[in-house]
């Protein structure tokens, strides 16, 4: 009987260790990779404005990877997010952004109801209603904090 017990266990603790393999954790809701963001802005059509912080002949270029990319849109449709678009890349700015409905940023920013960045925020990490491309429903949303990166 000690046979078949020690037989039993070592089997359910190899179908156990070979089902739980271990996978590298999403990414939180609304935060997406740089290449998602420019996949979505090469295919949608949505009405884009670009912002930047960076001159166009920037010596820095190649330091544009450590900014923050953040696109915020006035219109949902179901799960879509679009309508009048802004792109913002760049670094530690609060945005002015009425008319939010939906946001998208490549780190984790903070949506808030008033103006200047005040009022009531929340971080883009807690969203709670995902909407498709990576995007999140921020209805009420006045303006965007983008963190230092």
């Amino acid at each position: 009987m000690l046979f078949n017990l020690s037989t039993l266990t070592l089997l359910a603790v190899a179908a156990f260790a070979t089902l739980s393999r271990a996978s590298p954790a999403p990414f939180p809701a609304g935060i997406v990779t740089h290449d998602e963001i420019e996949n979505w802005i090469a295919t949608t059509d949505a009405k884009l404005t670009y912002i930047s912080d960076a001159p166009a002949s920037n010596p820095l270029t190649k330091r544009a990877a450590q900014n923050t990319r953040v696109v915020y849109c006035s219109n949902r449709t179901n799960n879509v997010c679009g309508g009048a678009c802004t792109v913002y890349d760049g670094n530690a700015r609060c945005l002015d952004a009425p008319d939010t409905n939906c946001i998208s940023a490549t780190t984790n920013v903070g949506f808030c109801d008033r103006g200047g960045c005040g009022g009531s925020c929340n971080q883009l990490s807690s969203c709670g209603t995902r909407l498709d491309n990576g995007f999140c429903y921020t209805p009420g949303t006045r303006s965007i904090n983008v963190p230092f990166t």
